[in-house]
């Protein structure tokens, strides 16, 4: 399913091959491959090893520190660092707050904040989703009153993905109670460590601490924290969320998983033959295995037309919903390989703290976190039926 073909795309992905075969720890690889949960310091040394070669931000331009790749060569990084087994660099800081501070930032926040993101130094987390405001996400009731040269923050975030080893959160806060939804929140960049924050872990039903409810109490945050204009934050969060739903889409990622799926399909068994051999459940995996083609062409055609003045548009939305199907129609066929096995859950598996000596095996125990885990993906990012209404009002005119 590769789309490039040129000479000079062939010999770039040859020097990104050699380059992760040579460079990628195989700790850190069989981790991945094999289903296991990665801890902070897994993704604080990868985001290290990358950016001593210069990739720790492979879609920022040369003047911020990147490496200046086309469409085709951040696509040809994608591929061939999922196909490697390395794990993926955490949104939050490159892919999701950069692009709002180099459009929309100060020259004080790209100076500061632009290296420390580019080095790792700075672990961010998305303090966007509340209490009954997910989907209607413009309906935020976190308060920050301008006192002076700060604002005082109150109110509460939840789902804060990794938000336990957050050095700062880009936040979405309410400035102007008495304007429309849209037209009365602010954008702020708060420190984690400032007193008056509370982070309390939410355990997901594969028993995995990823998310939590962050609540705020008189939060102290410079004023020189705000991004752009104040009451203009909702230009910016669907600026963020535009290269977020881009991001979602996840083509490498569900390239190897569909290559794990294949291969779980062979060693299974139905009615004496392979289960790949199976008609049925052979026409189901090629059916998938067209939509994740037709997935990536699309996703090729948006990063090829963003421009630096224009981030992703309601397209994205279409690469939101459709990477997240494929996502979890994979879980769900990799359960339906796997069979019975599938169904035991072995915390101790997924923490590395038992091989596949003693598990019996190693392929099925992870899948049943690995399916509900992926339950989320549907939601998260802006939920898909939201998506559709972004498409049908956007694109579609409706």
């Amino acid at each position: 399913m590769n789309l490039d073909h040129s000479p000079a795309d062939e010999a770039f992905r040859a020097d990104i091959r050699n380059w992760l075969e040579a460079s990628l720890p195989r700790a850190l690889r069989d981790k991945v491959l094999n289903h296991k949960r990665l801890t902070r310091e897994d993704f604080a040394n990868w985001h290290k090893l990358l950016g001593e070669r210069g990739w720790s931000a492979v879609a920022w331009p040369k003047q911020y520190g990147g490496p200046g790749w086309n469409a085709t060569q951040r696509h040809i990084w994608d591929e061939e660092s999922a196909r490697a087994g390395a794990p993926m660099v955490l949104p939050f800081g490159v892919s999701m707050v950069a692009p709002v501070l180099m459009k929309y930032g100060s020259d004080a926040q790209k100076a500061r904040y632009l290296p420390r993101i580019l080095d790792g130094s700075d672990w961010w987390c998305q303090g966007y989703s509340e209490p009954g405001s997910g989907s209607d996400l413009a309906s935020l009731r976190t308060r920050a009153e301008r006192q002076g040269d700060h604002y005082i923050v109150n109110g509460q975030k939840t789902w804060t993905t990794l938000a336990q080893h957050a050095d700062m959160m880009f936040c979405l806060v309410r400035t102007d109670p008495e304007a429309k939804k849209q037209e009365g929140i602010s954008f702020l960049l708060i420190d984690m460590k400032t007193p008056g924050i509370t982070v309390r872990p939410i355990i997901t039903l594969d028993e995995d601490h990823e998310v939590n409810e962050v609540f705020f109490d008189d939060v102290k945050v410079p004023a020189a924290n705000l991004v752009g204009e104040e009451n203009r934050g909702w230009t910016y969060a669907k600026y963020l969320l535009g290269h977020e739903r881009t991001g979602i889409a996840r083509v490498g990622q569900s390239k190897r998983e569909l290559r794990f799926l294949k291969r779980l399909a062979l060693e299974r068994t139905s009615r004496g033959q392979p289960l790949l051999h199976d008609p049925l459940f052979a026409a189901k995996v090629a059916a998938l295995e067209i939509e994740l083609m037709a997935l990536e062409a699309t996703v090729q055609r948006v990063i090829a037309s963003e421009s630096d003045a224009k981030g992703p548009g309601p397209e994205a939305s279409m690469l939101k919903i459709k990477g997240t199907e494929v996502q979890q129609a994979l879980t769900e066929l990799m359960f339906e390989a796997a069979g019975p096995q599938a169904a035991g859950f072995d915390p101790a598996y997924l923490e590395g703290e038992r091989d596949a000596s003693q598990t019996g095996d190693d392929d099925a125990a992870p899948l049943a976190a690995y399916y509900f885990n992926f339950r989320k993906t549907s939601i998260y990012g802006g939920s898909n039926e939201i998506q559709k209404n972004i498409i049908a009002q956007m694109i579609l005119g409706l």
